[in-house]
């Protein structure tokens, strides 16, 4: 047992305590009065009004009573505490993780690890020492609230008001967003009082806990992290010696969860109506799973396939306390649709997924656009090898044309019509001028002016292809060494340039990237009719990567609605509206209250971060696009949000977290302290006592 305010209540206990029995000590000064009989005067006996001293104290029960009313409210002033309570004035952080894995049901009562971590911060808080009655509340803790996923926010700033923690800890949600911890603790170190650096040494006194760093002012923080330990960022946190950092680990070890971890459709390149549908799943369970799947399109179930998964292995030789590495696989659905849809991919219920703890990651959904192929115009003065190397791809629209019957075109706006244009030795003239262009274009022998970011310097004699960027989808699938350049052409990229360079020679760039959002290109300097190059099949393969690559990136800037549909939560969710629309609505999953969206000078709009995995539909007063969907007088654009964290859907709980510093190991539930406060139930026992205590007085004075 321990005391808030011990001296306040002895101050207190020596001034009212003798003042209550010196009362009693008090005695009436009777004056002379001759009367006929005393029996009716039994009952006034007693003194009810004292103005002599020094009567003998005599067995009084309001006395008595009225002594112990005081001493309750005087123990009550005292503030008495359970003997747990921890030293007051500490500063305490509580992170506490909404992310996707804490919405795993493993808890006794059908809880969520969530509902777990909040109730074990709110006992955290009941065990904060509360500030001393009439004092300057600088002996008491403070907390303050942060809930985090892949972002943070401060729900309750540094306060000792228990009742509005407790309302912030109430208030938390969760998210389907994958978790990071540095941006919580980079919060939290925001909101570190500031710290005086002085000259003070080991030997120098002040404050113990700071002499020895020279730091005055500073306080430590005591860190309480709530969480599965599923989080990313913890290279990041890098507490300072003198903070505390405890770590609660929350979920059952044993817990498994069975999840999509990826989905996404590829329409055909040779008949866009072919659409392959790829799923993978993880399963942490150490047992087998005969998992169904089911695909479906809007209202319809299209087709159920069955994926077989091993149990989740343990490394060879791991130390005790490794996480099992979970069992991954895949299915493939194939499906002929030409025109946009929606598909879900679900894990059906059943035996198979007994033990699933994890819900949130059971679905996914995709948004197919409609079937489209590439229009591609080459733009030369007669090159043989391009037109014929194209002549064998398949594409919606080839035309070959010159110079002149292309600027026909732009002075008439028919350009638009193509997706890609192949430049031979050839650039427009608002190009040559330095203008940017939109759309998406191959130049081949040519080199746009400085403002493009690229400045070419003449031509070289013969070189050879170096090296060339093996992961740029472009030349994923192209071999580039055996390319020999009769004449090339010098090209430098100034400092600071956007442009890419995706192929070197001894003499500078060979191939490049240029252009931004809305006008974008790859430059090859040299005439390729200089070159050995069109009598290898790699040229062939060069030029369909080319068009493939532009033409999938041209669908966003010629039909906006055909832009980004798949997002995943813990992202910004961004699309373009149709020209002439000023505002949208957006309407999450949930059915929660719509969101007025009002687009930018470009017609863009964003929302988000997203929370929730889910289908999104975002509506306006309008026409829709190629890929929209007609929604009564107006469209809607849909947008597919899925949790495909691997990481997420691994829910078995981590019970040492990496930090920059050192490991820290979970701590048991039992070493969160509950402080009793006492004095309430003085102050009901002192008013109980009062009320007898009136009874007795009014009993003693009627009889």
């Amino acid at each position: 047992m321990t005391w808030g305010a011990p001296m306040l209540a002895a101050i207190v206990a020596a001034i009212a305590i003798p003042a209550l029995v010196i009362l009693y000590f008090l005695k009436l000064r009777r004056r002379t009065v001759d009367v006929s009989t005393t029996l009716l005067w039994k009952k006034a006996i007693q003194d009810l009004q004292a103005n002599a001293p020094f009567q003998k104290l005599r067995k009084n029960i309001l006395l008595l009573l009225q002594l112990l009313i005081l001493l309750a409210a005087i123990l009550a002033l005292a503030q008495p505490r359970s003997s747990q309570q921890a030293q007051g004035g500490r500063r305490l952080v509580l992170f506490i993780d909404r992310s996707a894995s804490m919405s795993s049901v493993d808890g006794e009562d059908g809880r969520t690890r969530l509902d777990i971590a909040r109730q074990q911060a709110l006992e955290q808080i009941d065990a904060m020492a509360a500030p001393e009655l009439f004092s300057d509340q600088t002996g008491a803790d403070q907390a303050t609230v942060i809930a985090f996923d892949e972002t943070a926010e401060i729900l309750a700033q540094f306060t000792n008001d228990k009742a509005a923690l407790r309302a912030a800890i109430d208030s938390i949600v969760p998210t389907d967003a994958p978790s990071n911890l540095a941006d919580a603790f980079k919060l939290a170190m925001a909101n570190r009082p500031k710290q005086i650096i002085t000259d003070a040494g080991p030997g120098d006194g002040g404050a113990e806990s700071f002499a020895a760093e020279g730091l005055v002012g500073g306080e430590p923080f005591e860190f309480h992290l709530y969480s599965d330990g599923r989080l990313g960022g913890l290279e990041d946190v890098d507490p300072e010696s003198f903070d505390a950092f405890e770590y609660h680990s929350i979920g059952a070890p044993e817990a498994t969860n069975i999840g999509l971890i990826g989905v996404r459709a590829e329409r055909g390149y040779e008949d866009p109506t072919q659409v392959t549908i790829y799923v993978g799943i993880q399963s942490t369970d150490p047992g087998p799973r005969a998992v169904d799947v089911e695909l479906g399109v809007g209202d319809s179930i299209v087709a159920i396939k069955t994926v077989n998964l091993s149990g989740a292995e343990m490394p060879s030789g791991a130390p005790e306390g490794t996480r099992a590495t979970p069992a991954q696989s895949g299915v493939v659905f194939e499906l002929t649709r030409a025109e946009s849809f929606l598909a879900t991919i679900t894990l059906r219920t059943g035996e198979s997924m007994a033990g699933d703890v994890l819900r949130r990651d059971n679905t996914g959904w995709l948004v197919v656009p409609p079937a489209r192929q590439t229009s591609v115009a080459v733009v030369t003065r007669g090159n043989f090898f391009i037109g014929n190397a194209l002549s064998g791809l398949p594409l919606a629209r080839l035309d070959t044309m010159t110079p002149g019957e292309f600027d026909v075109l732009l002075e008439d706006g028919r350009a638009d019509r193509y997706d890609v244009v192949v430049l031979d030795g050839w650039l427009p003239e608002p190009m040559q001028a330095g203008e940017p262009m939109r759309g998406r274009w191959l130049i081949l022998n040519a080199v746009p002016p400085p403002p493009f970011g690229i400045e070419d310097t003449g031509a070289t004699g013969p070189t050879a292809i170096l090296d060339w960027s093996r992961t740029h989808p472009v030349l994923r699938d192209v071999v580039l060494d055996g390319l020999r350049i009769a004449q090339g052409r010098s090209v430098t990229v100034p400092e600071g340039s956007p442009a890419v360079v995706m192929a070197q020679t001894a003499r500078g760039p060979a191939m490049l990237e240029i252009g931004s959002a809305e006008s974008r290109a790859i430059v090859v300097p040299f005439d390729v009719a200089q070159t050995n190059w069109p009598f290898d099949v790699g040229f062939v393969v060069y030029l369909a990567s080319a068009i493939d690559y532009l033409g999938a990136d041209s669908a966003a800037v010629v039909d906006p609605s055909a832009a980004r549909r798949q997002f995943e939560p813990g992202q910004v969710l961004t699309t373009r509206l149709p020209a002439g629309v000023p505002t949208a609505r957006l309407l999450p999953p949930d059915g929660g209250a719509a969101v007025n969206l009002v687009a930018g000078a470009d017609g863009s709009v964003a929302y988000g971060p997203v929370r929730r995995a889910g289908v999104y539909s975002v509506r306006w007063a309008g026409d829709p696009g190629p890929a929209d969907l007609r929604d009564g007088s107006g469209a809607s654009r849909l947008f597919a949000v899925n949790l495909s964290d691997p990481a997420e859907s691994d829910v078995t709980p981590a019970q040492t977290l990496a930090l920059a510093d050192r490991e820290r190991t979970a701590s048991g539930a039992e070493r969160t302290r509950v402080v009793r406060e006492y004095w309430p139930w003085l102050l009901l026992a002192a008013l109980a006592v009062m009320m007898l205590e009136w009874w007795v007085y009014n009993r003693k004075v009627h009889v």
